[in-house]
């Protein structure tokens, strides 16, 4: 079903994992079960758009069965909003595991969140799966740390832009 509904949503507009590309030509197939992740990076913005549309299917799909929970939760979740990432290790289309470091950010409310986690993942039979993350110490920068943001600041979520403007639309 919440592939379904990803479906419906339009191809053309900009990609959640912060990509730069359109929808359809980055995260949708994969979502879709049209493609697959040729990249460990590809998987964890493909992930990090399954958290952004609630796609459990997709997030069991591409989650290792030794580390896979049994409940998600995923109507707890906040509202995602922002993803960066950091640097990536091996990882590659003729690798067999990767290490991906982002930081994604959220708004629980008025509360800014960030994540910060260093992401293990392995290519078994041809597909690349998300085994387990480190999370990592919140950067020194109070904003980074979460915290109410306000209208007119820059948006935690690496964009440049006014919150307002961006995640706080």
């Amino acid at each position: 079903m919440a592939a379904e509904a990803a479906e419906e949503r339009p191809v053309d507009r900009p990609c959640p994992c912060g990509s730069g590309l359109a929808y359809g030509r980055c995260c949708g197939p994969l979502l879709a079960g049209r493609a697959q992740a040729r990249t460990a990076e590809a998987l964890m913005r493909s992930r990090y758009t399954a958290f952004v549309e609630r796609n459990r299917a997709y997030l069991d799909r591409t989650w290792h069965p030794s580390t896979r929970p049994a409940d998600l939760a995923l109507a707890a979740q906040p509202d995602w909003c922002g993803l960066r990432i950091v640097a990536t290790e091996q990882g590659g289309e003729n690798d067999d595991q990767g290490l991906v470091e982002f930081v994604a950010t959220a708004l629980a409310g008025t509360e800014a969140i960030t994540l910060h986690e260093r992401s293990r993942f392995v290519r078994e039979e041809g597909h690349w799966l998300y085994v387990a993350g480190q999370i990592l110490e919140p950067d020194q920068d109070p904003a980074a740390r979460g915290g109410k943001i306000g209208r007119n600041d820059p948006c935690r979520c690496g964009s440049g832009r006014k919150f307002k403007k961006c995640c706080g639309r």
